[in-house]
């Protein structure tokens, strides 16, 4: 990364979004309409804190998804226990059922949320990406939903990432996807 002070970075990606040139996020993002700002994992709080800072104003609505993960368990414990049993080899369902399912999940509260966020007028900035690790949802997921891609704002993530060559790898453990995404 050329430039990885967190607050010049968070306030060079609001002057894009708050500027005319939105609609260069879906040339980007091979039609996509999300934005990937990448950080080094150690630094995410940093780049956490200066999203607080400078997108904490009205047009702007983050969700952490720590948060929405530990909602999710609160919400789900007894069903979660029990469906941990049924669906040992497969309990990654758990957290993002087949789509054919109409189970309440935890992928489907997430897209619900920033669809919310969406139509009201905000854009949605994810932090805390890495609390997905380990639920069979990956940020291409959410990226690849029909609802985020024709949405008519894009979606922020922060992404705590590593930069192997030309290789992105989340949470400096997995290759990511860049493809539905523009990377900053």
């Amino acid at each position: 990364m050329p430039n990885s002070n967190p607050e010049h970075i968070i306030r060079e990606t609001k002057i894009f979004i708050e500027s005319d040139r939105k609609s260069e996020v879906k040339l980007r993002a091979n039609g996509g309409n999300s934005i990937l700002i990448v950080c080094e994992p150690i630094r995410e709080l940093e780049y956490i804190k200066a999203i607080n800072e400078i997108m904490n104003d009205s047009m702007y609505s983050i969700i952490d998804l720590n948060k929405s993960l530990l909602d999710f368990i609160d919400s789900n414990k007894a069903e979660i226990n029990q469906l941990f049993e049924l669906l040992q080899t497969s309990y990654l369902e758990i957290f993002k059922a087949p789509a054919i399912e109409q189970s309440d999940d935890l992928f489907k509260n997430i897209i619900k949320e920033i669809i919310n966020v969406v139509n009201a007028g905000k854009v949605p900035i994810l932090i805390n990406t890495g609390a997905l690790h380990g639920t069979g949802i990956e940020c291409i997921h959410i990226m690849e939903n029909d609802q985020i891609m024709s949405a008519n704002v894009p979606l922020l993530v922060l992404y705590p990432a590593t930069n192997e060559g030309d290789r992105l790898m989340f949470l400096s453990k997995r290759p990511a996807s860049k493809y539905r995404c523009m990377v900053i």
